[in-house]
């Protein structure tokens, strides 16, 4: 389903209450969609909660809103050349806000990591669990290559985020390169919070391989190794990975 684009100019009073509503219908769409078997209206209540919230978060025109069951997709590449054009004309205030109202677009994958949270805590632990999140990562990954992302932020969001925020970061770091962070990235492998953002972080090094010297290459080595000792031991997919590290790390050297 997807929602037509909405002028908006909305003050406190409204948004807070936007918000509310638009939280528990998105809510109790993701919930539906594993309790019921009415998949039109699970994702009728995901798509008019995921509206609701990003409307509520914004509160100022959005260019673009297409919400399709849980998927979102946001366009701020306009607001991005309105901050660019500012900025020639040496408005720089004008250009920091257009700027900002960009990078709040980020936000809009909020949805998508509340569906998430509500995946992890509404599913017991299994495959059925990790291919539902799995399928949230994708969302997430996809969303990465169409918005304005601020590296600083997204950093913070995997060192002192949330679990939802963390997961969100390593899967933009997966999807741009530019905006990796070794010695992050290592850190959630040592100290992840979870098997699935674990497996994640350590999926991020392998498509970081290539792109590290002997001294990074050496430390991801040291923490593999000790992380399969103490975590994973009879885990196939991050033994997997494991390999995949150590053969990769091995392999650089000795080409050296």
């Amino acid at each position: 389903m997807d929602s037509p684009s909405v002028p908006l100019s909305m003050n406190l009073r409204t948004r807070i209450p936007m918000g509310l509503l638009g939280a528990g219908s998105f809510g109790a769409g993701v919930i539906a969609v594993f309790v019921t078997e009415n998949g039109t209206g699970a994702a009728v209540l995901v798509a008019l909660g995921g509206a609701l919230l990003v409307l509520a978060l914004l509160g100022s025109p959005i260019e673009s809103l297409e919400f399709g069951g849980a998927k979102l997709r946001v366009r701020a590449a306009q607001k991005l050349e309105l901050a660019d054009a500012s900025e020639r004309r040496g408005d720089i205030a004008e250009a920091g806000r257009l700027r900002a109202e960009a990078q709040a677009l980020l936000e809009a994958a909020g949805p998508v990591a509340a569906e998430y949270r509500s995946v992890r805590a509404s599913m017991p632990a299994g495959p059925a669990r990790t291919q539902a999140m799995e399928r949230v990562v994708a969302d997430i990954r996809r969303l990465a290559a169409e918005l304005p992302v601020d590296p600083v932020e997204v950093l913070r969001w995997l060192q002192t985020g949330t679990e939802e925020q963390r997961i969100t970061a390593l899967t933009i770091m997966q999807a741009r390169p530019e905006l990796r962070n070794f010695d992050a990235a290592l850190e959630a492998i040592e100290h992840s919070h979870s098997a699935f953002e674990q497996y994640h972080a350590m999926l991020l090094t392998v498509q970081m391989l290539d792109d590290l010297d002997e001294q990074q290459r050496r430390r991801l080595a040291e923490v593999t190794k000790v992380q399969r000792e103490l975590c994973f031991r009879d885990d196939e997919d991050r033994l997997w990975l494991s390999e995949r590290i150590l053969s990769g790390v091995d392999a650089q050297s000795r080409s050296l």
